[in-house]
């Protein structure tokens, strides 16, 4: 969840974290079919208006402006931007039934592809665009884009969930550096706590950070294959493998001293009170949650890449984690323009007009990361590409809302739960799954 609270979490920050190497793209990017536009050597798409919404406001519309700015200067397409505010669906639920959608929409969960695709909201993807997703995206980011075997939408913006921010001077008044492997933070944690600091601030009564942090254990102790069987809910949550997942959260969850504010105060702390806990209270050393806790460490007072640092999320099996939620375009009108425009934002082009601006990382592989403006939105987009076809998107927003994406309800829930009592792993799987049934029913 949180993967449109991004809205300028990268603006304006005076990086001072290491500088990472030049990114080579992955692979060589085909040459994009002509866009519409372009075919007949001119703009072709002249008087075409093309509506376009999404639930970005502020500084992240500015900037999404800035590229269908850049789309209308290619093609001569007019595009109108539409804010649907929080709740895309209540948003484009009425506009769908009432026979004026947008051209195009921004969702921000794949699960709403299947949803829509089902009600026969979307146009299928042409041979051009999906040409264009094969030739920038591994397969596993096009599977995400489909319903039903039918290509229907781009990833186009990612949020990096794999990360723990930590308190640079709570790291070296304990003596330690950051952890590369789950003992390793463990034994971290420990030391932190002996030194007379609570190690984590949880933000227990926001349940989706605990689905972000399950998502990590599970992907890097499971592996990518389990993962997708589980998102999918092929597999039981009573597999031993998820066993294994909340064994490994228990061992710092279930330490009282591991803990800021005790069980009970991880279960009333919201995001971002409890980013504000490591960084503006000095309550705790670190908090597991992703490239958005960035802009409030910076409001807190800490600049990021001397007191607020972070490192990848610690491996816990054989698998570096990396974990991503993101927004895709769809096309709800069947026109040539909201092809096009699918196109422009799928391609290599498109994507480095809008990573050159604050606050985007893109999924794009043949974006390289020497297009960001910041040294570390540069690392986040090299980890990215580094982990090829171990990247996997936020499994709670894969999952029917019903289980995963609804406060005080299913996962959330559960998880919530487990943090009151990490001792019972059999009582949560067994809670997890009945919920899963209920939800894919």
């Amino acid at each position: 969840m949180r993967t449109g609270r991004a809205v300028a979490i990268l603006a304006g920050l005076a990086v001072a974290v290491s500088a990472c190497g030049n990114a080579p793209t992955t692979s060589q990017p085909t040459e994009s079919a002509p866009a519409a536009s372009e075919s007949a050597g001119g703009k072709t798409l002249e008087g075409v208006t093309l509506e376009v919404a999404a639930k970005w406001t502020g500084e992240e519309q500015k900037n999404f402006e800035q590229v269908l700015k850049a789309f209308s200067d290619k093609t001569g397409a007019k595009v109108t931007y539409a804010s649907t505010g929080e709740d895309t669906g209540a948003y484009l639920g009425p506009r769908i039934q009432g026979g004026s959608p947008p051209d195009v929409a921004i969702l921000p969960q794949p699960g709403l592809v299947q949803q829509y695709a089902d009600q026969d909201a979307l146009k299928p993807l042409t041979e051009d665009v999906t040409k264009e997703i094969d030739a920038n995206y591994t397969e596993y980011w096009k599977e995400l884009g489909s319903a039903d075997g039918q290509v229907y939408g781009v990833l186009i913006k990612a949020a990096h969930k794999s990360l723990v921010w930590y308190r640079s001077n709570a790291f070296e008044e304990a003596g330690v550096q950051p952890p590369t492997t789950w003992d390793e933070l463990v034994k971290a944690g420990q030391t932190i706590a002996d030194s007379g600091t609570p190690p984590f601030s949880f933000c227990g009564a926001s349940g989706w950070t605990l689905t972000d942090l399950f998502e990590n254990v599970y992907l890097s102790s499971a592996g990518p294959e389990k993962y997708d069987q589980l998102s999918k809910h092929e597999i039981p949550w009573t597999d031993p493998s998820v066993a294994t997942a909340l064994e490994k959260i228990a061992q710092i969850a279930s330490k009282k001293e591991f803990v800021a504010g005790g069980t009970s105060g991880a279960l009333q702390t919201d995001f971002p009170t409890c980013v504000t806990k490591v960084y503006g209270e000095d309550e705790a050393a670190m908090v597991i949650e992703a490239d958005f806790v960035a802009v409030t460490a910076e409001e807190s007072g800490a600049k990021v890449g001397e007191e607020a640092k972070y490192f990848p999320f610690p491996k816990v099996g054989d698998t570096a984690p990396v974990v991503l939620g993101g927004d895709v375009a769809v096309a709800m009108k069947d026109s040539p323009g909201a092809m096009a425009l699918l196109q422009f934002l799928a391609s290599k082009e498109g994507g480095e007009i809008w990573a050159k601006l604050p606050g985007y990382l893109s999924p794009n592989k043949n974006v390289s990361p020497d297009n960001y403006p910041n040294e570390l939105t540069k690392q986040l987009g090299q980890t990215i590409i580094s982990a090829g076809e171990s990247v996997r998107y936020d499994m709670s927003d894969l999952a029917p809302s019903a289980f995963g994406g609804t406060d005080g309800k299913g996962e959330w829930k559960v998880l919530q739960d487990f943090l009151r009592d990490p001792s019972d792993v059999k009582g949560a799987q067994e809670a997890l799954e009945a919920e899963a049934k209920k939800a894919w029913k």
